[in-house]
């Protein structure tokens, strides 16, 4: 098919749905900035359905991935969320070379923490769920140029650690990173490292006093969210563990 009509299409509508009222209301969550046209949520969801439900059998899955790129480097917030949409709805059809893909859009195209979220919640997971990937195969984005690209490697592990009830070896892959410089990974790694502490404290202890002195204090911050007070205490930058 011809993937400029289709692009044409969404675009042609999105920007006749578009609010300014809309993208004000959704720029104040986005300290690293928010393009978008600013599209009522009920009516954007239903018009996703209907595209995914106009093109599922027509478009292979390496034109979806194709669409997706072209999407995504508009930089508006909506087309983004489409293309992450549209694999959602072909999981079945996804293989590595889809897997390689999304890791190219995080790379290149990704600029904020809710798209990044959301292919680490609903699309990487597949990947490993299914053993398309293996856990090497994601071992490279942690040394990514791109912020959002590495925030995906602890935010991916959520959903994974939950699943296989194995905390140490994602702790041993995120060590690597806990020297990061760059707030949005430092919460990744933070929000990793709360969850993984509700289910399995003591691991996580460890992992926590062994950097406590010298990794972002943001990472403890979000980590030590869901102890007490005295807990919290223990991680404090120059405390003597006790």
């Amino acid at each position: 098919m011809d993937l400029n009509k289709i692009v044409k299409e969404i675009r042609d509508f999105l920007k006749e749905n578009a609010d300014d009222a809309i993208v004000k209301k959704y720029s104040r969550y986005f300290k690293e900035g928010y393009e978008g046209y600013g599209i009522e949520q009920n009516l954007f969801m239903q018009k996703k359905d209907e595209w995914l439900d106009k093109y599922k059998e027509k478009l292979t899955i390496e034109e979806f991935l194709k669409l997706g790129g072209v999407l995504f480097s508009s930089g508006k917030y909506e087309e983004g969320a489409i293309a992450i949409q549209f694999l959602m709805g072909q999981k079945e059809k996804l293989d590595k070379t889809a897997y390689i893909t999304v890791g190219d859009w995080l790379e290149k195209y990704v600029r904020n923490w809710a798209h990044t979220d959301y292919i680490c919640s609903e699309l990487t997971p597949y990947f490993f769920g299914k053993n398309i990937v293996k856990l090497d195969d994601i071992k490279s984005w942690r040394y990514s140029q791109s912020q959002w690209k590495r925030r995906a490697v602890p935010v991916t592990f959520i959903k994974l650690m939950k699943k296989d009830k194995s905390p140490d070896k994602y702790l041993k892959l995120i060590d690597p990173m806990m020297m990061e410089k760059d707030r949005p990974v430092h919460q990744g790694l933070g929000w990793f490292l709360r969850e993984t502490w509700k289910k399995y404290p003591e691991p996580v202890e460890s992992f926590l006093l062994k950097w406590k002195d010298s990794a972002a204090r943001l990472i403890f911050q979000y980590a030590t969210e869901k102890m007490t007070k005295e807990e919290k205490e223990r991680y404090r930058k120059g405390e003597k563990v006790k």
